[in-house]
């Protein structure tokens, strides 16, 4: 990448939630019926990283998975705006990418992967939203604006290309940088290589994404009472001192009630350098969450 490419202003377009909710409400809905298949054919990976999505040069991905002898993955293509099934043995097959329900985007997607002879079953209920729908029967979701979603995915690129470079910094155990299609998250996550307390009452699926001390960071597009997309960073468990650490930029804030810092995207972008102040939110809330956590930093870090 040549130089200062990724700090122009093209690569950190504004992406005001009002403008972009309904499509973003239902694209949420769409990428949890694909990520469903994912999670249904391949195998557990701890933490759960058997479940994301992956950015590409053209959209988000479920990578390959496997069935039986053959394999298939299945991409949201945000240029041409289309789902696109590719398979090992050359079927490609294609979901035009419109306004449309998230009742019909259920049918269409897995009459789509049975017509290429993969016969796939997901439970019907999305997660992590409040009051969820049955895919099947939602009629309420329906909006799609292309020109909101590229705009949407070309930003991912870009945080992605800062993810990808703080976590090549670290030489322990990190995540991907991936998307989690249930919160609609892209974020990487470092861990100190211990085992984290057992975390009383938590469900399963907490208990294997929390089962290690963790430093997480990401970006989302808002909701859960933040009016615009955000940064976040948290430490799980979080140290004593994390929440009272001084981290930059300096319009960053740490978030009682979610149990995070915050750095709204809006503050990045209108940084000079927006990679800059992005790499240093990533550095300055690892080091809140290592230094009194007591990480082998000197082990773990390049």
């Amino acid at each position: 990448m040549p130089p200062g490419m990724a700090d122009r202003p093209e690569c950190w377009p504004e992406l005001p939630l009002e403008k972009w909710r309904d499509t973003y409400a239902t694209l949420h809905l769409w990428a949890q019926v694909v990520g469903k298949i994912r999670l249904r054919l391949t195998p557990l990976v701890n933490h759960w990283w058997n479940v994301p999505l992956y950015l590409t040069a053209r959209g988000l991905t479920t990578s390959q998975m496997p069935y039986g002898e053959r394999a298939f993955e299945l991409r949201f293509d945000f240029l041409a705006h289309d789902l696109v099934l590719e398979a090992n043995d050359g079927t490609v097959k294609r979901l035009a990418l419109r306004p449309m329900t998230v009742a019909d985007f259920h049918r269409d997607c897995l009459e789509m992967v049975r017509s290429a002879g993969f016969d796939v079953r997901i439970w019907r209920m999305p997660v992590e939203i409040p009051d969820p729908i049955a895919f099947d029967e939602d009629r309420v979701h329906g909006a799609y604006d292309a020109a909101w979603a590229e705009r949407f995915w070309r930003i991912l690129l870009s945080v992605d290309a800062v993810l990808q470079e703080f976590r090549s910094r670290f030489i322990g155990k990190s995540s991907p940088v991936h998307f989690f299609w249930g919160s609609f998250d892209l974020a990487v996550t470092r861990f100190s290589g211990r085992r984290a307390p057992e975390r009383p009452n938590a469900d399963a699926i907490t208990r294997e994404a929390y089962s290690h001390e963790v430093s997480s960071i990401g970006f989302w597009p808002g909701g859960s009472g933040v009016n615009g997309p955000a940064f976040y960073a948290y430490a799980a468990p979080e140290p004593v001192g994390f929440k009272a650490a001084r981290v930059r930029p300096e319009a960053a804030k740490y978030d009682a009630r979610l149990g995070e810092f915050l750095l709204m995207y809006d503050e990045v972008r209108a940084a000079e350098s927006p990679t800059a102040a992005l790499m240093a939110f990533c550095q300055t809330t690892y080091e809140a969450a290592a230094n009194p956590g007591k990480w082998d930093r000197a082990a773990l870090e390049r």
